[in-house]
């Protein structure tokens, strides 16, 4: 590609991901299926530890599913800003406007939870699983912002209550609860500001 090319496509990508919000107002209008298969597969192709892919990606639409995922997570999510959270915490979080309530994960008609896969009784001990299954988590967002869908990442703590709502192994440990859908008519973000770009890269 020659190099005009090469940055117009650059800057044009860095632009459409400058738009990025996380959203927590989800419509439920549907979302084409081959749209959320299309994500994972982007996703699927991260770089990983000894090529391992110790990833699993695990797509909810059932109703019932979903509201069991609600009520665990918002138990977990009650626990921590009634008693486990700092107030330094507290006060970080403050200016999101969050609570324990999480009506998205009912809400929104997709649920993408992401799974680490850890050595098992049918799977390889895998190698920097953290740091790949990031990397595939960020190429998953990036994938369905560019498709035009709003995500959130969502990480109740603990996140054990996940194998058994989504009939996972042991051997997977849940790492993040992704909503997905188009935002809901009147949906609002935080204004946000990114750092610069003097102040978040070094030149050596």
């Amino acid at each position: 590609m020659p190099e005009p090319a090469m940055v117009r496509t650059a800057h044009r990508f860095a632009e459409r991901m400058a738009t990025r919000r996380s959203v927590r107002d989800f419509s439920a209008d549907p979302v084409p299926e081959a749209v959320i298969e299309a994500a994972v597969r982007a996703a699927a192709s991260a770089p990983s530890g000894a090529n391992l892919q110790p990833w699993r990606f695990v797509t909810i639409r059932d109703p019932e599913r979903k509201r069991r995922l609600r009520l665990a997570a918002e138990a977990e999510e009650r626990e921590f800003y009634q008693r486990r959270a700092s107030g330094e915490w507290l006060d970080a979080l403050a200016p999101l406007g969050t609570d324990w309530r999480k009506p998205f994960l009912e809400t929104a008609p997709v649920v993408i939870v992401v799974f680490e896969v850890h050595q098992g009784p049918s799977t390889p001990k895998p190698y920097y699983v953290k740091e790949s299954v990031g990397i595939a988590i960020g190429l998953l967002i990036a994938t369905l912002h560019q498709a035009g869908l709003a995500t959130l990442t969502h990480t109740p703590s603990p996140m054990r209550f996940l194998n058994e709502v989504c009939q996972r192994p042991p051997e997977e440990r849940a790492c993040v609860v992704m909503p997905v859908g188009y935002p809901a008519p009147g949906a609002r973000v935080p204004r946000l500001t990114r750092k610069p770009l003097d102040e978040v890269m070094v030149r050596r």
